[in-house]
């Protein structure tokens, strides 16, 4: 089912303009002028960037995630190294996982210091990945098929709800992996390994789908470039978990085998890790979606292959949130899925079962009517709604807390305020940060708390007995409180 071209050819990389009219084995590449993908991808960029900015101007952070990208960036836009002091003080983010490729939106962060331009940043990456999946779509189809899944993709669970998790580093990997699996398909052999090669410098689990992209090229028959790409990945992936990352952290360790070998307190054998890795309804459902949006035709391209890395220390994990379709996680699988749909309906077209072909035929309108069909039910939906464009008391709370904050002040909070202070103030998470004596302690009652804080003031000061606190402000459910106290001379600044 899964068959390859083993051609060995390169065709050239210049442009992809009327001259350039097949592969290198023949196949007809139809025309896809750009100006209809950057419109489409400029409204998807605009409704991306909309969503994260009404949550985030509404104070709807669902975690501390964009807190810390941005303390990284802006490590990084000063030219220091990338300390995040929301993971506790004084914190190397390297040792948590190696991502030194958001770097890269440190010229946007000296034009824009705000968490905004980090969310920014990631619409405009997914969007500019919908270019690249929409075009390659139609020229390998032709017909109408090119924006109809460049839609499709774009409306697609795993961006939306990437979307919705705000920003994480992965939406530099989203793109790459759109231009990686394009290369593949338009059997432009050194590009694919060319793009495939950053991917490991923007998370330390992605050196292994960077060898099995090896795996691919040495399939298709381009053995040399195949072996070494193979190689550098596993390489790439060792040197990272086993050296880089110990080496930045206080621990000496890489903290998420934890996540495959604990489950809470009890240990968990790497035979019973296996044996459970389709043991929730959870994971079968995110299976089931993941190949679904395609009309199942994914499952008909080599491409799908790629998934299988991510896939597998999800599935192992024995973390939750890591199985479903929530959070981040499944972006990167988005351009794999609909690119190997795109060459499964290619692949398909040509079959001597009749019924395969008829169905071909229809999976693009088939796989856009289901992303329309299922945006009823991801996050998304909510700016067809008036309520999500007001702000409510709660919202003008929280404003007014954050004015009573000083900048440049050392602050300890929960994650509601948390990405709005981290452009101008030094942020530790709450009781992340014992000894610091923070200038500020900055908490919503309402946050979820495992107890009710009834008394903020006798909180702050058990956080930290050092010091003493007093109340500046209280604003519906907010408090912030200011050290009264000198800082102690060892006070972490």
């Amino acid at each position: 089912m899964l068959d390859l071209n083993r051609s060995g050819t390169d065709v050239p990389e210049a442009g992809d303009g009327p001259e350039q009219a097949s592969t290198a084995s023949g196949r007809v590449l139809h025309p896809a002028p750009p100006r209809p993908y950057l419109i489409t991808a400029a409204v998807l960029c605009a409704l991306y960037f909309l969503y994260a900015y009404l949550r985030h101007s509404h104070f709807q952070s669902p975690s501390w995630d964009l807190g810390i990208f941005e303390q990284e960036v802006r490590a990084y836009a000063a030219f220091d190294a990338p300390v995040v002091d929301i993971k506790g003080p004084g914190y190397l983010i390297l040792g948590d996982h190696f991502s030194p490729l958001v770097a890269l939106l440190v010229p946007l962060y000296w034009i824009w210091p705000s968490a905004l331009a980090l969310l920014f940043a990631q619409a405009a990456l997914f969007a500019a990945s919908a270019v690249v999946v929409g075009r390659t779509a139609q020229q390998i189809l032709g017909g109408r098929s090119g924006l109809a899944v460049t839609v499709a993709y774009g409306l697609s669970w795993g961006l939306q709800e990437a979307v919705k998790s705000e920003f994480h580093e992965i939406a530099l990997a989203v793109p790459l992996f759109a231009l990686v699996c394009r290369a593949l398909l338009l059997e432009r052999w050194r590009a694919a390994a060319l793009w495939a090669l950053p991917l490991v410098l923007v998370k330390e689990d992605l050196g292994v789908t960077v060898a099995l992209v090896g795996v691919l090229l040495f399939l298709y028959g381009r053995r040399a470039q195949g072996m070494l790409l193979a190689a550098f990945g596993v390489f790439a992936f060792a040197l990272t978990v086993f050296v880089l990352i110990p080496a930045a952290s206080s621990a000496g360790t890489y903290d998420y085998w934890k996540k495959i070998e604990t489950d809470g307190q009890r240990e968990v054998s790497p035979l019973d890790s296996v044996l459970g890795v389709l043991d929730s309804s959870v994971k079968i459902e995110m299976l089931v979606f993941l190949v679904g949006i395609t009309a199942f035709l994914a499952l008909r391209s080599p491409l799908i292959l790629l998934v299988l890395p991510t896939l597998g220390w999800r599935l192992l994990s024995q973390d939750s949130h890591h199985w479903g379709m929530v959070w981040h996680y499944s972006a990167i699988l988005m351009p794999v899925v609909f690119l190997a749909m795109t060459d499964g309906i290619r692949r398909s077209r040509t079959s001597r079962r009749p019924w395969l072909v008829a169905y071909a035929n229809v999976a693009v309108p088939v796989a856009t009517a289901i992303a329309v069909a299922m945006t009823q039910h991801l996050p998304m939906r909510d700016l067809l709604r008036p309520e999500t464009y007001r702000a409510d008391e709660r919202v003008a709370a929280a404003e007014r807390a954050l004015e009573a904050i000083p900048a440049g002040a050392r602050v300890e909070t929960d994650i509601t305020l948390m990405s709005h202070l981290t452009g101008d103030r030094t942020v530790y998470w709450i009781g992340g940060a014992p000894g610091t004596a923070p200038d500020v302690v900055a908490i919503n009652l309402d946050f979820g708390w495992s107890r009710p804080i009834d008394d903020p003031v006798r909180y702050a000061e058990q956080l930290h007995p050092e010091a003493r606190y007093r109340i500046t402000l209280r604003s519906g459910s907010f408090v912030v409180m200011e050290r009264t106290t000198p800082a102690p001379a060892d006070a972490t600044r």
